[in-house]
């Protein structure tokens, strides 16, 4: 009766396409906020614990083993449970794990915190896009899943701006202070927010939810998974390879004030919100392999240019169409999987595909780019980016092009 009625609610609310789409990428912000004040905090927690640059960049790779873990587990739930409701629990225990992380009184507790703080982080990039893309009309749903995408940045964004003057004021620890903020947000999205009518209508099918085994029943299943992985790690290498140390690369390379470098990094995140909704636009119109393949050249060839730049305004505009080609695609992945995997699997598929892919390239491209900038300097070490983006193109290739279909 309950289900009845969540359905009833959802079908009779004017704008509930956009108020899931909307509530989704605000969990996502939150993501990306986190993420990036990581970033900029690098310097602190390097001084205050003294380690090296490959040890503090353990942090990145430590956080994204949680979100590893955190999407094989409450993606299974979100299919099982519901999307809202699992979305809401995730929430809270990122943002408690947050706000721990301002407190850590050495390294390993520190490393813990992020740790629990990624397994909060893990269910909210699936969980978002799964409902966004239940939500959304197939002609829309590249559009959807990208609005998604832009929640990230929208977070980044705020820690490119906010970072600069909380560190001034408050020191590092200041930054992870704001982990009291998610929790305000899971209850007004658990409250406003009914569940996708779809999911509750598939829920009471004999179908397995939530089965990881499922992704990879048959032999079209372990193709497109293993693609979509291979896609993912592509685009998590070279977003957290470049975002994790742009600050430091632009500070203490090329000589620009804290200041400048949040206001540099900013307009690189302007860049990927642009993308990111041109290609979601893309997408819907062209379909998703040309899109796709139009982003991944694009991103090969700015970020080799952006790497050979040294004037500020150049690094501006090269940072801005870098930003745009780089992660651009980013939105694209939600509507991808969606269309791959049927009602009962696609939380699932969401978390699990594409935070496998998060935490093989976003722990590997932090860590190798310290240890290439460490012999030949963050210029060259980023530039070495480019090659991964060829691999990614020859993966869309096995990955079926579904734009406009209906969902399974």
């Amino acid at each position: 009766m309950a289900e009845k009625e969540d359905v009833d609610k959802a079908s009779g609310m004017k704008h509930y396409a956009g108020l899931a789409v909307f509530s989704s990428a605000v969990g996502h912000a939150l993501d990306g906020l986190d993420l990036m004040i990581l970033g900029f905090a690098m310097s602190g927690i390097m001084a205050s614990f003294n380690i090296d640059k490959t040890t503090a960049s353990m942090l990145t790779t430590i956080t994204l083993a949680g979100a590893f873990l955190g999407g094989l587990v409450f993606g299974r739930m979100a299919d099982k449970y519901g999307r809202i409701r699992v979305l809401t629990y995730s929430v809270v225990f990122f943002g408690v794990f947050t706000l721990a992380s301002a407190f850590a009184p050495n390294f390993l507790m520190m490393a813990l915190c992020r740790f629990l703080a990624g397994v909060g982080i893990g269910a909210e990039f699936g969980i978002g896009m799964a409902i966004a893309a239940e939500a959304s009309s197939p002609e829309r749903r590249a559009r959807a899943t990208s609005g998604v995408g832009l929640g990230f940045q929208v977070g980044v964004l705020l820690a490119s701006l906010l970072s600069a003057p909380i560190i001034t004021s408050f020191g590092w620890r200041g930054l992870f202070a704001i982990g009291i903020v998610p929790v305000i947000v899971a209850i007004l999205i658990r409250v406003f927010v009914p569940e996708p009518p779809i999911y509750l209508k598939h829920r009471g099918n004999d179908e397995k939810h939530g089965s990881l085994r499922e992704l990879f029943a048959t032999a079209e299943r372990v193709k497109y998974s293993i693609a979509i992985i291979v896609l993912c790690t592509v685009q998590n290498a070279g977003y957290f390879g470049i975002m994790t140390w742009l600050p430091s690369y632009l500070n203490t390379e090329l000589k620009l004030s804290l200041t400048s470098t949040g206001l540099w990094t900013a307009v690189t995140v302007l860049g990927m919100m642009l993308g990111i909704s041109v290609f979601g636009f893309l997408a819907d119109h062209l379909g998703r392999r040309p899109a796709f393949w139009i982003f991944q050249i694009g991103a090969a060839v700015m970020v080799v240019i952006y790497s050979q730049l040294k004037d500020p305004n150049a690094l501006l505009i090269g940072g801005f169409l870098m930003g745009m080609f780089a992660n651009g695609m980013i939105g694209g992945y939600g509507a991808l999987i969606s269309e791959l995997f049927p009602t009962e699997l696609r939380a699932t598929a969401q978390t699990a595909l594409y935070n496998t892919g998060r935490f093989i390239g976003g722990g590997f491209g932090p860590v190798a780019i310290a240890a290439i900038a460490t012999g030949h300097g963050f210029g060259f070490a980023i530039g070495t980016i480019s090659l991964i983006y060829v691999v990614a193109f020859i993966a869309m290739f096995f990955v079926p092009d579904k734009k406009g279909a209906a969902l399974e």
